[in-house]
């Protein structure tokens, strides 16, 4: 019943609005510092952060997976501040990338954002073959210097449809080797309108909204919505004032605490260290904060 309250077409209709936004503001990432190294891996163009030489290997392994019409450098501020904590990352760009592709801008999207009783696992199948691909190809070459036991999928909007699909949420994409996933402002109503998050199970989550992320957070966040259909362990913090850009280069504010969370998950599911009880409350920046273990 939730969904036909609160996943109504005024608020699906913000959905699409704010991802078409999307499609001229990335563009402004291009003068984003700390770029990440380019590489061929698997046929796909990859970003690549890697932790200093000084820190001891092998290093976990976090794939990011950027938005609809984003790219793989949308959010610099995060893949290298991860790389600094100790995690190899790797960012493909989709087929849809379009950061500095004027006319991928204007391509549709393969079902209509707000109609998500349409989406179908074969909807961006391609972006959870990327994924497959890209961690087929990293087990093979370099195994010695990567911990792909432990491996993490990070996602802002479709990349936290892609990341959440891909730990479980579309069972046919589910790849074992997922054992955690940071979902960003994800677009996740497909998953909740057709009941599929019971996927995730055995793969911490956690969710990041804000209160002015009007078209993702709103279903995050309501009773019986994304984050309560979702399984333990899961988490989700709530950003004060954060829009559905904050998870992007193109906004400064709320980067310190969007490290600061998503490192502090991630320690915890792949590395084992527990998050440290001032993040665990609101307070400061985040307005609202819940877990279950």
């Amino acid at each position: 019943m939730i969904f036909h309250v609160v996943f109504g077409r005024a608020w699906l209709a913000r959905i699409a609005t704010l991802l078409v936004v999307f499609l001229f503001a990335v563009e402004a990432t291009a003068a984003a510092p700390q770029p990440g190294r380019s590489e061929q891996i698997a046929g796909l163009d990859v970003a690549v952060w890697l932790p200093d030489a000084a820190t001891p290997g092998p290093w976990p392994v976090i794939v990011f997976s950027h938005g609809f019409h984003g790219c793989n450098r949308q959010s610099t501020f995060l893949t290298a501040a991860l790389a600094q904590a100790g995690y190899a990352v790797f960012a493909p760009n989709h087929r849809d990338a379009a950061c500095r592709d004027l006319r991928g801008w204007f391509r549709r999207p393969e079902a209509a954002f707000g109609s998500p009783v349409r989406w179908t696992p074969d909807t961006y199948a391609d972006r959870a073959d990327d994924i497959r691909h890209l961690l087929d190809a990293l087990e093979h070459d370099r195994s010695q210097t990567l911990d792909l036991r432990h491996v993490a999928l990070v996602g802002h909007s479709l990349g936290g449809y892609t990341a959440l699909g891909a730990a479980g949420a579309w069972s046919g994409w589910k790849d074992p080797r997922v054992k955690a996933v940071v979902a960003l402002s994800p677009y996740a109503v497909p998953f909740g309108v057709h009941a599929t998050l019971g996927g995730l199970a055995g793969v911490p989550v956690m969710y990041q909204g804000g209160t002015r992320d009007f078209g993702i957070t709103p279903f995050i966040a309501a009773a019986g919505g994304i984050y309560d259909q979702s399984p333990a362990p899961k988490v989700f913090v709530e950003f004060e004032g954060a829009g559905h850009f904050a998870w992007t280069d193109l906004n400064e504010t709320y980067q310190p605490s969007i490290i600061a969370y998503s490192r502090a998950f991630l320690d915890q599911a792949l590395k084992g260290i527990a998050m440290a009880p001032p993040l665990m409350q609101r307070g400061g920046d985040v307005t609202d904060f819940r877990s279950a273990p």
